[in-house]
């Protein structure tokens, strides 16, 4: 394990829930607000990190990720306070990466070299699409020539990490029209690239006009040739596929999703966010009026505390790790749980070897190209049945 001094790796997530306009597509906990309801937020967040100083003390903090909502909404000078009490309570190792999730409309110089002056060295912009019309029918408040001002804005600013978040799968979106995206991003040499395609989820308002069948959706064939043209067009312009949907250069892998895929501690903070320390996963309370009262209150914030079995830490080792191209390590697994890979997934390897779905060598498990196509199938497979054989096997 890697340990400065005797603290452990961490990283830190920081929920800000604000946005100047709900996306039609977006299920996270977000929301438009006052200016007043959001100085109470930050107010009431700074008192969270500090009500975490004893914690703070074990852990070493690798990254630090502002997501939300659009953190770029609110006053840089509020954000500012919060980076200052993480300084204050936290021990962050010197290099770690500090990245701010960016909507192009929400900045503008001045927010940019604030936020770089005080540390933030990573910045993540939700383009999504480089196409107008398209844009509008997501509920994006920008157009592509304003996220082309920002990002520039950005890099005389000081980023020389920047991450672009694509979508693929959109309403009115063609093949074409996604080709010409990746050709516009590509050229701009940001060091990280995003690519999802689109999932319909309950809540949203896209799945409101799904229901009542006026949504308009790129059949499963063109989305196929959507996801191998991003596969084939980002790898040729240089970026390496390191996780199901991220593309990186050289050396310029998201550490902070990193710390999620391979299963390390990390602790969340602000209105309904997650945490995994020590073995016990932890969510806070979702209610914003709820969250203003108790943030200094910990045991009274949280909505959900479970200490998690062997069996689910096994589980999730699996799901997680597969996402990465690189696949789980055999020799982590072993030395993590006691047991070999082998011991606990015999027949399923087996199984999905056997399809060319998954394969392995001696001291890795990975997802083939076919087998990523499929691989909420795939990782199904990985829950552990409570079978008389699997008990004995953990009593061991």
């Amino acid at each position: 394990m890697n340990i400065i001094g005797n603290r452990k790796p961490l990283g830190i997530y920081i929920h800000i829930p604000f946005c100047l306009k709900k996306c039609s597509y977006c299920d996270f906990l977000s929301a438009t607000a006052l200016e007043e309801e959001m100085e109470q937020y930050f107010l009431a967040l700074e008192k969270e990190i500090t009500a975490y100083a004893d914690l703070a003390f074990s852990y070493s903090v690798q990254s630090i990720f502002f997501g939300g909502g659009t953190p770029t909404f609110p006053l840089g000078e509020w954000l500012a306070q919060i980076f200052f009490e993480l300084q204050r309570v936290f021990f962050i190792e010197e290099g770690a990466e500090i990245t701010i999730e960016c909507n192009p409309e929400t900045v503008d110089l001045k927010k940019l070299q604030l936020y770089r002056k005080i540390g933030i060295n990573r910045i993540s912009f939700g383009l999504q699409s480089t196409e107008d019309h398209i844009l509008k029918k997501l509920g994006r408040v920008h157009n592509y020539q304003r996220f082309l001002t920002s990002f520039l804005w950005a890099r005389e600013a000081g980023f020389s990490n920047c991450n672009i978040d694509l979508m693929f799968g959109l309403p009115s979106q063609t093949l074409d029209g996604w080709e010409d995206t990746l050709r516009k991003v590509t050229a701009l040499e940001p060091e990280h690239i995003s690519a999802y395609s689109l999932i319909v989820e309950e809540g949203t308002l896209f799945f409101d006009e799904m229901e009542k069948g006026q949504l308009l959706l790129p059949g499963e064939e063109e989305e196929y040739k959507m996801y191998e043209k991003t596969v084939q067009h980002l790898e040729e312009a240089g970026y390496r596929r390191y996780e199901v949907s991220n593309y990186a250069k050289k050396g310029k892998e998201c550490r902070h999703n990193l710390i999620y895929w391979s299963g390390k501690e990390y602790l969340g903070l602000g209105l309904g966010a997650s945490s995994y320390i020590n073995g016990i996963r932890l969510q806070n309370t979702t209610d914003f009026k709820n969250y203003l009262e108790n943030s200094r209150y910990l045991e009274r914030l949280y909505i959900k505390k479970e200490q998690l079995t062997k069996r689910s830490q096994i589980e999730e080792f699996m799901f997680l790790g597969l996402r990465k191209m690189a696949g789980i390590s055999k020799a982590e697994f072993q030395k993590k749980f006691g047991y070999t890979v082998e011991q606990i997934y015999k027949k399923v390897l087996e199984k999905w070897e056997k399809s060319k779905l998954l394969e392995e060598d001696e001291n890795r498990i990975w997802l083939t190209q076919q087998g990523i196509l499929v691989s909420n199938v795939i990782l199904a497979d990985f829950l552990l049945e409570e079978s008389e054989e699997e008990n004995l096997i953990f009593k061991k």
